[in-house]
């Protein structure tokens, strides 16, 4: 297989033809696999095609519901994108649970997002400093015409600062900025700002008559937003007496669920290997609603992991306490997420997600994503100190293993019952077939 020359100019169906010549053994069936997943609406697909490259097909997930949201006194139906067997009805079954405990209750702690231009420059820090007031004047000044809209809806440019990182090389420098970008996640609106801010900064020191020739000497090595937003951070809480918890699955009661259950999230605090399941099961339930409201999940997981790594140990994300009979369960993470712009506007699904939830705020956004999260938490460790994980995921993941095995809908049935008892697993599920023939 040589290289292929302008592939992106293929239409569709000429980049299917090649990637079955050169890679599917050139059976015709799979040209069918590719087109049945196209929609429809010819315009719609054309929206799709635009979000990505070398599109050829759209891959389907679950688009799922979870009621029962009880967040600061009132209630949602939460739309979940997601492929993972249990992960809708585990956050489902914990929304009913705190449904009648009161709810979760949240509290945005910021909303600042930051970026940084890097740069290369021979004189001191001191020096800059001196001139802040004049190069901050000339920065805000020579992006007003970029920020002039997002300061009508309240926000804009916050702060500026120096930061002298000669520690990582001779001479490096960061420009540090801090954005108010209100209802929008603000990447691209950051991103202008700063690659702006590096042009002005380079004319300002070339221009600067007062420093010598090395002085006015600079290289800009780069302009960009961080996806790590240690100020844009959210908390989400829910807490009862422990005489409300009530009894479980094993028929553990409450002053013992609460004991074991704190015990295991301050395992997740403190051990790192517990600490990366414990995250990954919170991350289960927001990436979810992130996916479904079309924001990016993959830089709330980088801000959520590097959070969870702020002390220099990765720690678990959510705390638990028990003090004076009462038990509280909470979670402070990071979510710079929007509610406008990108493909909250575009993605039909992704606009409906937010008719549901009562087309949010960003920062009411972060208060359902962060309880979603913590309900999915509370799922998990719930399980895994009554009847263990395996009981439920397995049950939900049923249904899996029977359309893998081609069971029809009479086994499904028959199935569905023999295993409200019995252990499940692949190997259990094929006998049982094998011994009921449809």
């Amino acid at each position: 297989m040589g290289e292929i020359q302008g592939f992106s100019k293929f239409s569709k169906k000429e980049k299917i033809d090649w990637l079955i010549e050169n890679y599917l053994h050139e059976e015709e069936h799979y040209s069918a696999d590719f087109s049945r997943f196209w929609l429809q609406g010819e315009d719609t697909q054309k929206i799709f095609d635009a979000f990505s490259e070398n599109t050829v097909s759209n891959y389907l997930l679950p688009y799922g519901l979870a009621p029962n949201f009880l967040i600061d006194g009132k209630t949602y139906c939460v739309p979940m994108v997601i492929e993972e067997s249990s992960v809708v009805a585990a956050a489902s079954s914990a929304a009913k649970y705190w449904q009648t405990r009161g709810g979760f209750k949240t509290t945005i702690l910021g909303t600042r997002k930051v970026g940084h231009v890097f740069f290369i420059w021979k004189g001191k820090l001191e020096q800059l400093l001196q001139y802040q007031h004049d190069i901050e004047k000339r920065l805000r000044h020579e992006t007003a015409h970029l920020s002039a809209n997002m300061e009508k809806r309240g926000g804009g440019i916050e702060k500026i600062e120096f930061v002298d990182l000669s520690f990582v090389q001779d001479g490096l420098y960061q420009l540090r900025a801090h954005f108010e970008t209100c209802n929008s996640m603000g990447a691209n609106f950051i991103n202008t700002i700063l690659e702006q801010f590096g042009d002005t900064l380079e004319s300002y020191v070339m221009d600067h008559e007062e420093w010598t020739d090395q002085q006015r000497d600079i290289d800009v090595v780069m302009a960009i937003l961080s996806n790590y937003t240690p100020e844009c951070v959210v908390r989400a809480e829910v807490s009862c007496p422990v005489s409300d918890i009530g009894q479980f699955e094993n028929k553990m009661m409450g002053q013992s669920l609460a004991e074991k259950f704190c015990l295991a999230v301050n395992i997740a605090r403190n051990d790192v290997y517990r600490a990366t399941t414990h995250n990954k099961g919170i991350f289960n339930g927001i990436d979810a609603v992130i996916i479904a409201t079309g924001n990016d999940f993959r830089a709330v997981e980088a801000a959520g992991h590097a959070y969870a790594a702020r002390d220099g140990q990765y720690r678990g994300l959510s705390r638990c306490t028990l003090e004076n009979g009462i038990f509280t369960f909470w979670i402070e993470i990071p979510l710079a997420i929007g509610t406008i712009g990108g493909l909250t506007a575009l993605h039909p699904l992704a606009k409906k997600s937010l008719d549901i939830l009562g087309n949010p705020s960003a920062e009411e956004l972060m208060s359902i994503v962060s309880s979603v999260g913590l309900a999915q938490n509370f799922a998990a460790v719930k399980s895994l100190v009554t009847t263990g994980i395996q009981a439920g995921h397995m049950k939900m993941h049923l249904l899996n293993i029977l359309n893998h095995l081609h069971a029809s809908d009479r086994q499904i049935a028959l199935a569905e019952k023999y295993f409200e008892k019995e252990t499940i697993s692949f190997a259990a599920v094929r006998t049982f077939l094998e011994n009921n023939p449809d």
